[in-house]
C-alpha cells in the first residue's frame, strides 16, 4: 500500500546501488538530482544510525498516532546468527555493489520494507480517502450504471472527469485512450469500461508516484515552499514525525518571517516531535535558514527542513527572494538543497497546477505535497499534473492527524476516485 523511504550509506551518491524498493520512470528520474562524480577510493564509511550525542533532542519511539509503519531495525552485525527468525525480517541487510572501473567496493545499506500497517489502520486511510474523494467518485461511477456503450456516455464522462479538475488535457487524454481500448479489446459491458479507465487513470498517475530517499547527504537540506493557506507548517510538523519513525533526527528552520504567527506555529510543531527549531523573530529568512543548516552541520543532524514565506506565483519580486533563499542554502551546503518540495491544497483546482508550473519554473521542484484531500477536493488535479507537469508527488493528506499524512499510491487514489 505505502511508499517507503530508501536509505543508502557509505557514499555520496548511491549511483551504484539497484534500487529494488521502486521503479522510476524517465519523466521522473529528469527530476533527480545528478550524482557526483566517483570519488578515489577508500574504505567504506558506514554511517551512524543514530546522532551522536551533539544532535538535536528527538522523539522517543512511541509514536504520537499510529504510524504508516515502524523503521528497520540497525543492522545486525557479522558475528550473529544467520538463522532466519520466524517473524518477517526487519532488519536492515548490507550487499556489497560493484563499483565503476577503477572505483572500490562500497557497503550500501538497504532499508527492508517493514511489515504493512494493521489492516485496521489501512482500512481507516483508505475509508478517509474514499470519503474526501466521495463526490468526484459518485459522479464518475454513476454513468457506469446504463446498460450500453454509446456516445452518450462518453459525453457524460468527459463532463465528469472535467468537473473533478482533471482539465481538458488530461480529460482528452483518457477519453482518447479509452475509446481505442474499447475498441481494440471489443468491450460491450460499461462496467469493462469502467475497469479499463481504472487501469488508464492508474497508467496515467503512476510516474507521480515515488519514495523519498534518505541517507545521500549529511544533512538532507528539504526546502518547503507553498503559497499562504495551503498547509505548508502543518505539513512541515507531520513530515518531521514520518522521518523520526525512520530513525532520522530532524532540525526545523523557521524562514516564515513574515506570516503573523509563523515561527509560532513551527515551534509548537517543534515541542510536539521533540526537535530543535532554528527562528528569528525577525530579519532574513535566507539568514534564518543559513544558521539552521550550518548548525545542522555541526550536530550531525540527518534532516534540514526549511520552512518559507507563502508567495504567490504573481508576485514576481517575492518569488525572487525564494530565489535568493536557494541560492543561500547552496553556499550553507554544497549541491543543498537536496529537494525542493511544493504543498499543494487539493481544493484550489485548476490553480494547484498553475502554482506548481510557477514554483517548478522558478525553483525547479523535486516533490509535492498534495493536502485538504479530505475537504471539498475533487482529485482530479493529480491526473492534470501528471499529464501537464508530473512533478513526484511523495505525499498526500487527508486530515489534521499526523498520520493522515501518507505517501501516495496510484492504484489507491484510482480506486478512491472510480469507487
Amino acid at each position: 500500500m505505502f511508499s517507503f523511504f530508501k536509505r543508502f550509506k557509505g557514499g555520496k551518491t548511491p549511483d551504484t546501488a539497484q534500487d529494488t524498493q521502486a521503479v522510476e520512470s524517465p519523466e521522473t528520474a529528469t527530476r533527480e538530482t545528478a550524482p557526483a562524480p566517483a570519488e578515489p577510493a577508500q574504505a567504506p564509511v558506514a554511517t551512524p544510525s543514530a546522532p551522536s550525542a551533539s544532535t538535536a533532542p528527538v522523539a522517543s519511539s512511541t509514536p504520537i498516532a499510529p504510524a504508516v509503519s515502524q523503521p528497520a531495525a540497525p543492522a545486525a552485525s557479522a558475528q550473529a546468527d544467520p538463522t532466519p527468525a520466524a517473524s518477517p525480517p526487519r532488519a536492515a541487510e548490507s550487499v556489497v555493489a560493484t563499483p565503476p572501473a577503477g572505483g572500490d567496493e562500497r557497503e550500501i545499506e538497504e532499508i527492508v520494507p517493514p511489515p504493512q500497517p494493521e489492516p485496521a489502520q489501512k482500512q481507516s486511510w483508505l475509508a478517509r480517502l474514499r470519503s474526501g474523494l466521495s463526490k468526484t467518485s459518485a459522479g464518475l461511477t454513476g454513468i457506469f450504471v446504463r446498460t450500453k456503450i454509446d456516445d452518450d456516455l462518453y459525453e457524460e464522462l468527459e463532463t465528469a472527469l472535467l468537473m473533478s479538475d482533471a482539465g481538458v488535457e488530461a480529460t482528452d487524454f483518457l477519453l482518447n485512450a479509452l475509446h481505442e481500448k474499447v475498441r481494440t479489446q471489443r468491450l460491450t459491458d460499461p462496467q469493462q469500461v469502467k475497469t479499463a479507465l481504472r487501469e488508464l487513470l492508474v497508467d496515467l498517475l503512476a510516474p507521480l508516484q515515488k519514495s523519498l530517499m534518505l541517507g545521500r547527504a549529511q544533512p538532507l537540506v528539504m526546502m518547503i515552499a507553498g503559497v499562504n493557506g495551503a498547509g505548508k507548517t502543518t505539513s512541515i510538523g507531520k513530515l518531521a514525525k514520518h522521518l523520526q519513525r525512520f530513525d532520522q533526527s530532524v532540525l526545523l528552520a523557521a524562514g516564515d518571517t513574515f506570516r503573523a504567527a509563523a515561527r509560532e506555529q513551527l515551534a509548537i510543531w517543534g515541542e510536539r516531535n521533540n526537535v530543535t527549531v532554528v527562528s528569528q523573530e525577525s530579519g532574513d529568512p535566507a539568514a534564518v535558514i543559513f544558521d539552521a543548516v550550518s548548525a545542522a552541520r555541526a550536530r550531525n543532524v540527518d534532516v534540514v527542513m526549511a520552512d518559507t514565506a507563502g508567495r504567490l506565483p504573481t508576485q514576481l519580486h517575492l518569488m525572487e527572494e525564494l530565489r535568493k533563499v536557494k541560492r543561500v542554502i547552496g553556499k550553507a551546503q554544497e549541491s543543498a538543497p537536496h529537494e525542493v518540495l511544493l504543498v499543494i491544497d487539493a481544493n484550489t483546482g485548476q490553480n494547484a497546477l498553475a502554482q506548481v508550473k510557477a514554483f517548478d519554473d522558478a525553483l525547479s521542484l523535486t516533490g509535492l505535497i498534495v493536502t485538504k484531500l479530505d475537504g471539498t477536493a475533487k482529485g482530479g488535479i493529480l491526473a492534470a499534473i501528471a499529464r501537464q507537469r508530473p512533478v513526484p508527488v511523495y505525499f498526500i493528506g487527508v486530515g489534521e492527524k499526523v498520520e493522515d499524512l501518507q505517501p501516495f499510491n496510484a492504484e489507491e487514489f484510482a480506486d478512491a476516485l472510480l469507487g
